[in-house]
């Protein structure tokens, strides 16, 4: 989904609506005069727009404005403040807080009235250190299609770590299979995440052959692949884009960037399919590691063989010092494969001027 989605006046009151009374009832305990936001997302993005912005002027909140993100100050700002009361904010930037050297002195536990995790899946081993820090947190579903969100944990009720939670009132949502899109999957079962209602948008800009495959019968088709559970709350599994396939086995990255997201040394990682001659694809993960750390390929790959069935383990692991990221700070799987598409046509061109 790369067009620009066309969202009406309704769809921006409805989502606003909705993600101010979803929380409601942890807001309304703080008075007006002291409620805060850390608004680090920016305005532009749906989320920063909706679930920031829109938030706080609902809710009458002073907006904590940071224009950048660098990680000594950023902390520094979080130091003047005794209570923000809402921090919408993505896992990366989580990673990055919760793991800086002044995270224990600072008491995010305290410091933190709620922490909203969204626009990508937060990490299992990112999720159990927040929970062991005491921070209260949530974490949602949504895409600029759907006004940024559509899912979410509740959050006053029962959560279930790893899950994206449980659709928003007046949000219909089904899991349908990935093939044909018609008929609903059932729970445990894999499939394509559509939804219909007040947040879903009008259609894509100018691009009605595009508008048309994503909107069918008013129908939201996400391209998000997820499970649900015997009581309805919903996994997400990955993008439908993104999924490997490798000597015919189905792999979705996500199993694999959770793996390696349990080794100690490692920050971030993120997994592509690349093209192999006798597979079809192979498992190329890119990786991050913990300032000061080194790791040995073989080791991660170890490792992950420990966790992963044979044919989902890398066969290929790449080290950086940082992933590419959208302005909200996800890392943008896309880009990778594109940069090792670009690698392959430009090995292709030499060898054949050779």
């Amino acid at each position: 989904m790369g067009s620009t989605s066309v969202l009406t006046h309704a769809n921006i009151i409805a989502a606003t609506f909705q993600a101010s009374l979803w929380g409601n009832a942890t807001v309304t305990l703080v008075p007006p005069e002291k409620r805060t936001t850390l608004c680090l997302l920016p305005y532009f993005h749906v989320y920063g727009n909706i679930v920031a912005m829109n938030w706080s002027l609902f809710n009458c909140a002073t907006q904590i404005l940071v224009p950048r993100f660098e990680i000594d100050e950023f902390m520094g700002i979080i130091a003047n403040f005794e209570k923000i009361t809402f921090f919408p904010v993505v896992p990366t930037i989580i990673t990055a807080v919760v793991n800086h050297p002044r995270a224990a002195e600072l008491g995010l536990d305290r410091r933190l009235g709620l922490l909203n995790s969204g626009g990508a899946p937060m990490p299992m081993e990112l999720i159990e250190h927040v929970k062991d820090m005491g921070i209260y947190f949530s974490e949602g579903y949504g895409l600029s299609e759907s006004t940024s969100l559509g899912i979410s944990n509740p959050v006053l009720g029962f959560k279930k770590a790893g899950s994206i939670g449980i659709p928003f009132p007046d949000m219909d949502v089904k899991l349908v299979d990935v093939d044909e899109g018609r008929e609903e999957v059932g729970p445990g079962e894999p499939g394509e995440i559509i939804m219909k209602g007040p947040l879903v948008m009008q259609g894509y800009w100018n691009n009605p052959e595009e508008t048309k495959g994503q909107l069918r019968d008013g129908w939201l088709y996400t391209g998000d692949i997820a499970q649900a559970d015997e009581d309805g709350y919903i996994f997400i599994v990955d993008r439908k884009k993104d999924m490997i396939i490798a000597g015919g086995f189905n792999i979705y990255p996500r199993d694999i960037d959770e793996v390696l997201y349990q080794h100690p040394k490692v920050m971030e990682a993120c997994s592509i399919g690349v093209p192999d001659e006798y597979r079809g694809e192979t498992v190329k993960a890119f990786v991050v590691l913990n300032p000061g750390e080194q790791v040995p390929e073989q080791e991660l790959i170890d490792f992950c063989k420990k966790k992963l069935a044979p044919y989902k383990v890398p066969k290929i692991i790449e080290y950086r010092e940082s992933l590419p990221k959208s302005a909200v700070g996800k890392i943008l799987r896309k880009v990778l494969r594109q940069e090792e598409l670009e690698k392959l046509n430009m090995k292709t061109m030499q060898d054949s001027a050779g």
